[in-house]
């Protein structure tokens, strides 16, 4: 019933009791972590923390990998991983599914474009605000600077502005 549940919020944007607008707010320190996630199939760990020693971080939550919503935020991202990378950002999604989900989800929905890190107990969700009714991640996109602040969040269970929300503002953090 959960899984069920989840799906259906997932896959269309059912309201829930949580506002939208749930997120850390910008200027607020990035709660650290670390994950295993999946690029292209193979697992390894992801350290924020270093990460951020490279340049900015696009961290973005999704409900449930293979959801249409998902899937098509997946593809987006994939699609404009190029911009991403002349910005100097490194892109990583999260949700609650295992690491063998993520797995066959950055192969088949973010064509082994970026990272995608398994948070089955939403912990990272939780520390980032982006946990509804404890069942699955919210949609929210952060972009976290190279100092370890949040620049940018927005949430909205609608997939089709996180891209280009995420990349301007990465715009705006250049000189």
């Amino acid at each position: 019933m959960k899984q069920l549940l989840v799906a259906l919020i997932a896959a269309f944007g059912i309201a829930s009791a949580a506002p939208a607008s749930a997120q850390l707010p910008a200027a607020s320190a990035a709660p650290d972590f670390t994950a295993q996630v999946a690029q292209g199939g193979t697992v390894t760990t992801f350290s924020l923390k270093a990460a951020l020693a490279h340049g900015p971080v696009v961290l973005y939550f999704f409900p449930k990998a293979f959801t249409n919503g998902c899937t098509a935020e997946a593809h987006d991202f994939a699609d404009h991983i190029g911009d991403y990378q002349k910005l100097g950002a490194i892109v990583v999604g999260v949700s609650g599914d295992s690491i063998a989900t993520q797995v066959k989800f950055s192969t088949q929905e973010c064509r082994s474009k970026f990272l995608v890190a398994a948070d089955p107990g939403l912990k990272i969700a939780s520390s980032y605000d982006s946990k509804v009714l404890g069942l699955y991640a919210n949609r929210t996109s952060y972009v976290i600077a190279p100092d370890g602040k949040i620049a940018y969040a927005y949430t909205s269970l609608d997939p089709d502005k996180h891209v280009a929300n995420t990349l301007a503002a990465l715009r705006a953090l250049k000189p």
